[in-house]
């Protein structure tokens, strides 16, 4: 399985790291391993040893079929199921690394830093062009968005992977995070919605 994430996808997140404003020319795309799977509820337990670990809610795909050179007229043939997912980020290690002009990798691919919720099947769902989805800390809401407000949308950016990538039944794509991101702490409940269905729930330890 191969977990796929899209960086600076939303412009307001793209501001408030001090980012550029404008649309990439093509998707920014980084990889998570199997490992970094955190699913069922699990709660999540906060590393002690790579500084600040940042929350990026993102609406989720699921890879249903296998599928090489997709026409991104077709894209929408080739996943099934979405949800709402945490991308956890070592904010200050992701700092440095972008500075030293090197990979994210250490700071997006640690244990248990891809949450994901329950899928919900795309026949189930709006639009996912439209889908509006939220996450809630602690009862109260950090970040909201439509998948409307994508720089880069699903199908484009699957037609654009699979330029490079086979991709597989049960491969996943993190589709980038809008404008709220923060740190995560001890004790915090996390809940997240897309559209009016409930679809995240856990905590941190």
């Amino acid at each position: 399985m191969k977990i796929f994430c899209l960086g600076m996808n939303y412009a307001e997140h793209n501001k408030e790291l001090n980012t550029t404003l404008l649309k990439t020319e093509e998707p920014v795309i980084f990889l998570k391993a199997d490992s970094c799977l955190l699913k069922g509820g699990k709660p999540f337990f906060i590393p002690d040893d790579l500084g600040r670990i940042d929350y990026e809610a993102e609406v989720v795909v699921r890879i249903s079929r296998l599928g090489k050179s997709i026409p991104t007229r077709f894209a929408h043939r080739y996943y099934d199921a979405a949800t709402l997912g945490i991308d956890f980020t070592a904010r200050d290690l992701q700092r440095k690394l972008s500075h030293n002009g090197q990979p994210w990798d250490m700071a997006k691919s640690f244990d248990g830093s891809a949450a994901i919720g329950e899928w919900i099947t795309t026949d189930k769902l709006p639009s996912l062009q439209f889908l509006p989805f939220h996450l809630d800390i602690n009862g109260h809401t950090v970040q909201q968005a439509v998948t409307s407000d994508m720089l880069h949308g699903i199908d484009e950016t699957i037609a654009y992977l699979s330029r490079t990538f086979t991709l597989k039944t049960g491969d996943l794509l993190f589709t980038g995070t809008p404008a709220g991101t923060a740190e995560v702490h001890i004790n915090d409940h996390l809940e997240g919605w897309l559209g009016e269905r409930k679809v995240l729930d856990f905590y941190c330890k």
